[in-house]
């Protein structure tokens, strides 16, 4: 049995159990499902309280429709797609900016992108001072996703959890092209966002 076919007989027995009345197997669905449930709620809202009451709202949504999943992909797929447009839904209503007001010019400055593609520090290096750079970056840089609209970091942080573009096309609902284009407006955007910051201090 190859893993999708794993995947597909553990789905089934688990959305079988649910459906006959077995609570615990709801359980275990929501043990499952909750890391990346809770990664796009956090991705997409920031205002605390109301996380926890979409979380609530998402997994009462999966119990109610479990008996129409048709299994066309896996569990923790489809119900990602339900975490993702609860709080699609959840933004629109609040009429919050779901993605931005970009132009597309060509805003970046190629000068201080090249000084920092040359700079002298050889990033593959395991020197102190060179790991002290890496981590820096690191933290601006998730500090930076931070800040992006809601749809980008979001697309972004499935990107960084190695989803594919099938699982990605299935949660939001959007194109392959259109989540490829917005992913690359996300990376400019962030490339922007970092220079405009952190050239002053000669990153």
């Amino acid at each position: 049995m190859d893993h999708h076919s794993a995947h597909h007989a553990a789905d089934k027995e688990l959305v079988e159990k649910v459906l006959t009345g077995d609570n615990y197997a709801f359980g275990k669905i929501i043990k499952n499902t909750e890391g990346l449930v809770a990664m796009i709620v956090f991705k997409m809202v920031a205002n605390s309280s109301d996380r926890k009451d979409l979380i609530q709202d998402i997994y009462l949504k999966a119990f109610n429709k479990l008996s129409g999943f048709g299994f066309k992909s896996k569990l923790s797929t489809w119900i990602g797609q339900i975490a993702y447009h609860t709080c699609l839904h959840y933004l629109e209503k609040k009429k919050l900016l779901l993605l931005d007001q970009m132009d597309d010019g060509e805003g970046s400055d190629k000068q201080t992108l090249e000084q920092i593609s040359k700079r002298s520090i050889n990033l593959s290096s395991n020197e102190p001072e060179t790991l002290l750079i890496k981590k820096e970056l690191k933290e601006i840089l998730v500090f930076e996703i931070e800040r992006l609209p809601p749809v980008y970091k979001t697309l972004i942080s499935l990107y960084q959890e190695e989803l594919s573009n099938d699982e990605m096309v299935q949660i939001t609902g959007l194109p392959e092209g259109t989540i490829k284009s917005y992913l690359f407006r996300a990376r400019k955007m962030l490339k922007e966002n970092i220079l405009a910051k952190y050239k002053k201090e000669e990153l």
